[in-house]
């Protein structure tokens, strides 16, 4: 079978697992692990850009179906991701059509090769007429749920259209340089010499004009340079940190910011996270960079589970989130988050504020991170745990910056507050 088809096939299976309430990362990871149909390069551009048009493959169907309902999700899988192949401009528009009638074959859907045939040929012959119909459908033409969009725009009145389309996009492709073992000009210069162009976005910050795999990048196996948003790169230089301090990273998977805080300063870091298996590669990615946090698998809640009573003067807590800030990077979160999900996740962040709090010392403070947009998940869990906290105050950020980085072209989405407790 050629490799189209054979990439399609596989492509409509995970994706038809995420719309059914799965992790693509999961799935991918245990595609890895099988017998793989494809070059899993084609295979995930097909999840990724499948997973992205969210609606809009699924108002393309309603619209030229004459079925009342696609009862096969399989088959409806394989429209969305065709109809991304088609659009992507990867492929020429025959080779799509007639790989997807063979991709029925592989999926055991022999008898969906004509309609998914007939479709696909019907679009092509609509496309032009459809775009006014599909740009009057804001769930189809912003390719996110209808409640994420309405919260987005009560939200970001003047921006929530730059919003949702910066979570449509590619992400962009940044490095933070190990201070400890490289100087940002040098490597910068280092990069150019291996005709990769970056720019300075910064203090230790290099977008890349364009994405390029790890192991181009000179002495990334060295621990010269690691992979973080600019956005994230954020956290360590709020902080305030000081040698000899004793910190915590209370949910500190998969540990960018760990390492970000021990290549600042030499200080006595607790890495925490409630995931056994993400510790261990904190662990790995440390090892790389020559920096050494005591790792522990713990929930932050459980006090008596990890803490020894000695407090912190420095703690992150980059918690849990609906993680819309950075669904351009997991386009799986706009199919799996629900309208009660935000709610939830403030519920779960004030349970850790409470907890955190009473494990900082006197005099310090603490930063609340999300990688979301929701203010419910941020603004609103800040003021309510200050209201409720005797002596908690949210200091400006040193930076001066605003506390909400929305998502754009050189980061995705934030939000930072720093907690100061009485001395």
């Amino acid at each position: 079978m050629a490799p189209l088809a054979e990439a399609l096939a596989a492509a409509a299976t995970l994706v038809a697992r995420v719309a059914a309430g799965r992790s693509l990362s999961a799935e991918l990871g245990r595609a890895g692990r099988e017998p793989m149909d494809g070059p899993r390069g084609a295979l995930a551009d097909l999840c990724y850009g499948t997973l992205r048009r969210y609606g809009r493959s699924q108002a393309i169907v309603a619209a030229l179906s004459r079925r009342a309902g696609t009862t096969d999700r399989l088959i409806e899988a394989l429209l969305w991701c065709s109809f991304y192949a088609l659009e992507s401009g990867r492929y020429a528009q025959y080779t799509v059509v007639d790989q997807a009638a063979r991709a029925c074959v592989a999926m055991q859907r022999s008898g969906a090769k004509g309609y998914v045939n007939a479709l696909l040929r019907n679009f092509l012959r609509a496309r032009a007429g459809l775009e006014a119909r599909l740009g009057a459908d804001e769930v189809a033409h912003h390719r996110h749920p209808k409640w994420w969009i309405e919260r987005v725009r009560a939200a970001y009145p003047l921006a929530w259209e730059q919003v949702l389309a910066a979570g449509n996009t590619h992400p962009p492709m940044c490095l933070r340089v190990n201070v400890r073992r490289a100087l940002p000009h040098a490597y910068a210069a280092r990069l150019a010499a291996e005709g990769i162009a970056a720019n300075r976005v910064g203090p230790l910050a290099l977008l890349l004009e364009k994405p390029v795999p790890v192991d181009r990048l000179p002495g990334f196996a060295q621990g010269e340079v690691s992979l973080q948003d600019a956005g994230a790169q954020r956290a360590a230089g709020l902080l305030d940190l000081r040698a000899g301090q004793r910190v915590l990273d209370a949910c500190a998977a998969p540990g960018g910011k760990s390492a970000h805080i021990l290549e600042s300063a030499d200080v006595e870091l607790t890495a925490l996270d409630a995931d056994a298996a993400r510790c261990a590669s904190i662990a790995r990615d440390q090892a790389r960079l020559g920096l050494k946090a005591q790792v522990r698998a713990a929930d932050c809640t459980a006090l008596d589970a990890w803490w020894d009573g000695v407090a912190f003067e420095r703690i992150l807590a980059d918690v849990p989130c609906s993680a819309s800030g950075v669904v351009r990077r997991h386009p799986d979160i706009k199919w799996l988050r629900r309208d009660a999900d935000p709610a939830a996740f403030g519920a779960r962040q004030a349970r850790i504020l409470d907890a955190l709090w009473r494990t900082l010392a006197p005099g310090g403070k603490l930063l609340y991170v999300t990688c979301s947009v929701f203010p419910e998940e941020n603004g609103a869990v800040v003021d309510a745990f200050s209201a409720r906290t005797p002596g908690a105050r949210r200091a400006p950020l040193p930076d001066g910056a605003a506390a909400q980085l929305l998502p754009g072209p050189e980061h995705d989405g934030f939000f930072f507050a720093l907690l100061e407790k009485p001395a």
